[in-house]
């Protein structure tokens, strides 16, 4: 069979079916699914005394992913897709928001239930790879949302025979590989400085933490260069400004993260909706946690964004003797986990998910102090990774939308 692209189809728009939102190349055919691809399903009678190792579709073209295996006993599955390489599956519930993924050698064998078809291409048409990419490409998830038929948005699915009479801009063979292989050496490239961002990311992170600790030196170094070993007691103290709940007022709340990743905001509390009858106001610069998650590291400094917000009794606050400690000192102190584990010993309650940290565990936990100008130093460095975290943020957004635009240019004819 030739290799060369299937002759011009008639225009989609003209036709019964299969409309798309596909800009294309005047170079290139549009072909219909039908003529390149297969239904090809392996359907596998469910044995109740075997286990099958399952699989699904992520969304927004991500690909396949890994569930857990399925007894054939626990499922009213009467039969079960097996996957083979290099096959398309399609997500009937959610081919429309981009769930259709190519199988590649890691899932060959695996299974997927029927709600998934498969489909396999004619390789002397057309390239897996180039249709791969093609599926990955938010304008024909839209054109399948438009093929769609169910009840409601969540319902929409699109079946083999709606999604075989979609069309595809279809170049020679050639040039497929040769855009499979542009588009991979850009995905290449892009995937690198995107692990370079994450770790230079993690480093700025970890460096305040480091800073606070300064674990490359003795104690003994420590003391020579002005540290001091201090009870938290003797240089902060519980603060609480309490509020009583009116049932006509909406309170702005506040949550923390664990794993020392700080403070985050809430849906409000309505004063009318809650059980508490006094919630308590925080302040910006005060030091914050949570009694029941401290021990895997609810820890936080409150800053200007989260200045007035309001909290439950489980979210105690400090303030701090600022001519001897500072909080970006004293939060980045706490973003150690062995310090969480150290505060928590003696906690008590139900399991280890129940342990609360008390405030007493808190100021009577010992610590070496730096100098006021060393934790100045840290509060320099916090500032400035917020402002690198704000900009590497939107360092990936636009790195997130490179490939995107990659694939709009190989799919015009343009790379």
């Amino acid at each position: 069979m030739s290799s060369q692209p299937l002759p011009r189809s008639p225009s989609p728009a003209a036709s019964s079916g299969g409309s798309t939102n596909i800009p294309t190349s005047s170079k290139w055919p549009l072909v219909s699914l039908s003529e390149i691809l297969t239904l090809s399903i392996d359907a596998e009678s469910v044995d109740p005394a075997a286990t099958y190792r399952m699989s699904g579709v992520y969304s927004f073209g991500r690909g396949l992913m890994v569930r857990e295996p399925l007894a054939g006993s626990n499922t009213t599955y009467r039969v079960l897709h097996r996957l083979h390489k290099d096959d398309m599956v399609l997500s009937q519930l959610k081919a429309w928001e981009g769930a259709i993924a190519h199988v590649t050698e890691k899932f060959d064998g695996w299974y997927l239930s029927p709600q998934f078809p498969t489909f396999r291409t004619n390789p002397e048409l057309l390239d897996v790879g180039f249709f791969e990419s093609f599926c990955k490409r938010k304008q024909f998830w839209e054109s399948l949302k438009n093929e769609s038929r169910g009840m409601g948005a969540r319902r929409d699915s699109v079946n083999p025979k709606r999604f075989l009479s979609m069309h595809i801009p279809l170049p020679p063979l050639t040039e497929q590989k040769r855009i499979v292989a542009r588009i991979e050496a850009l995905s290449s490239r892009i995937e690198q400085v995107g692990i370079l961002e994450s770790q230079r990311k993690k480093e700025l992170d970890l460096l305040p933490t480091l800073m606070a600790h300064r674990q490359d030196l003795a104690i003994e170094k420590k003391l020579a260069m002005g540290w001091k070993q201090v009870r938290l007691g003797e240089v902060i103290k519980e603060a609480k400004d309490p509020r009583p709940v009116q049932t006509s007022e909406i309170y702005p709340n506040l949550g923390i993260y664990s794993f020392g990743r700080g403070l985050f905001q809430k849906p409000p509390i309505e004063g009318l909706a809650t059980s508490a009858s006094v919630l308590y106001r925080v302040r910006s610069g005060q030091f914050i946690y949570s009694r029941l998650f401290a021990f895997e590291g609810s820890y936080g400094m409150v800053t200007n964004e989260f200045d007035g917000l309001f909290v439950s009794n489980e979210y105690p606050q400090f303030d701090l003797d600022q001519e001897v400690i500072l909080v970006e000192f004293l939060y980045s102190y706490f973003r150690l986990p062995s310090i969480w584990k150290t505060v928590a010993v003696g906690s008590k309650g139900l399991g280890d998910r129940r342990q609360r940290v008390q405030p007493d565990q808190i100021l009577n936990h010992i610590i070496m102090l730096p100098p006021i100008q060393w934790q100045q130093k840290i509060r320099m460095v916090s500032t400035t990774y917020s402002q690198a975290k704000a900009f590497m943020n939107n360092s990936n957004q636009e790195l997130d939308a490179l490939l995107p635009s990659i694939l709009d240019k190989a799919f015009k004819g343009e790379l």
